[in-house]
């Protein structure tokens, strides 16, 4: 099983939230930014896992999808 390169990269915007504080957002600015990067924020926005579409804070769900991905992470280390 292959993992999408949208997935991927929408991993990859999650991992970029501080688990240990959850009132820290990111901000992915559209004139700075890799396209991919903005794209996979505005996917995370519309499957409600961020605040905006061009970061913002979690949502509840997006602060159970980072703590998963974390232990993923950690299982996979």
């Amino acid at each position: 099983m292959k993992i999408p390169d949208d997935t991927v990269h929408e991993l990859s915007m999650l991992s970029l939230f501080d688990q240990s504080t959850y009132q820290e957002g990111i901000k992915v600015h559209a004139h700075e930014a890799p396209a991919e990067d903005i794209a996979a924020t505005k996917r995370l926005f519309d499957k409600g896992l961020i605040s905006q579409d061009d970061g913002g804070y979690l949502t509840t769900l997006g602060k159970d999808a980072v703590e998963k991905l974390q232990d993923l992470l950690v299982i996979l280390k």
